[in-house]
């Protein structure tokens, strides 16, 4: 008889647990962020709630409209923005076929959802927490900022390139210290890669979560490791199945292991992991 291995059958069993829970839900609204009169690729969905239980701001779920067919077979995996009693929404920028698809949906069209998925951003009551955002990097912290047991704590710094109206950082800035800084140019790198050092190093003591692109993730990886700062860090990987078991997001955790960044982050301490 094959015994099986008990912490992999519980992993197994946690995974099909979230593979069930699946949802049908309607779109209540797509809308395009950015000035009126200028073309935008940056999206604000909105879907019926799902009726998820046990959500932390962090984690992400995976979506594919019901109409979809065989030639888009994947969902695609979105931070989880927020989430209130009656909806749940996603921010992303069109890039592919699949979110051109999303971008085009219309109210009252049905969507599969799974999740919440993955783990959250830890959320200290009474700590200083710097949220350093990048880009797209944005997303999760809208509901981490509505989410946050004392949100006097928090700071946000945020570094973009498209302009400020392409993002939801005004709703964001009118509920905790906020401020951005674009990158119009190469030139303009050094000084948002100083600034954030200051910030961490001003927060000293506190926390430091980070979400956006590889390089931008691996400066505040580099500081906080070379500085003893406490800092996690949310990766960005394509994902298919978004449960662990298609392996297509594995990245290196310290010891040089491969690792699902779906099923065991997507968040990470910032010296657990390689990037």
């Amino acid at each position: 008889m094959v015994k099986r291995n008990s912490a992999a059958w519980a992993e197994q069993k946690e995974t099909l647990m979230v593979v069930r829970n699946c949802r049908e839900v309607k779109v209540l609204s797509v809308r395009f962020l950015g000035a009126w009169d200028e073309p935008s690729d940056f999206v604000e969905l909105t879907l019926e709630n799902p009726e998820w239980e046990g959500y932390r701001p962090g984690q992400f779920a995976m979506l594919r409209p019901k109409h979809w067919g065989l030639e888009l077979p994947w969902g695609r995996p979105f931070s989880i923005s927020r989430l209130d009693a009656d909806t749940v929404t996603f921010f992303f920028q069109v890039i592919g076929r699949g979110t051109s698809r999303l971008a085009k949906l219309n109210p009252g069209d049905v969507v599969v959802v799974w999740g919440p998925l993955g783990n959250g951003f830890s959320a200290p009551p009474e700590t200083p927490t710097l949220l350093l955002a990048g880009g797209m990097g944005i997303a999760p912290f809208r509901g981490y900022i509505e989410n946050h047991p004392t949100p006097e704590y928090l700071r946000l710094f945020f570094a973009h390139r498209a302009p400020l109206d392409h993002y939801p950082y005004m709703d964001m800035a009118q509920s905790s210290r906020a401020e951005a800084l674009q990158e119009k140019t190469p030139d303009d790198l050094p000084g948002i890669i100083t600034r954030i050092q200051e910030l961490m190093d001003e927060n000293h003591g506190g926390i430091a979560l980070a979400c956006g692109p590889t390089p931008f993730m691996r400066t505040i990886q580099t500081h906080a490791n070379a500085n003893g700062l406490r800092a996690e860090l949310s990766l960005e990987k394509s994902m298919a199945c978004g449960v662990g078991a298609c392996l297509g997001c594995v990245c290196k955790n310290s010891e040089g292991n491969n690792v699902q960044v779906c099923a065991r982050g997507p968040v990470f301490k910032a010296d657990a992991v390689q990037l």
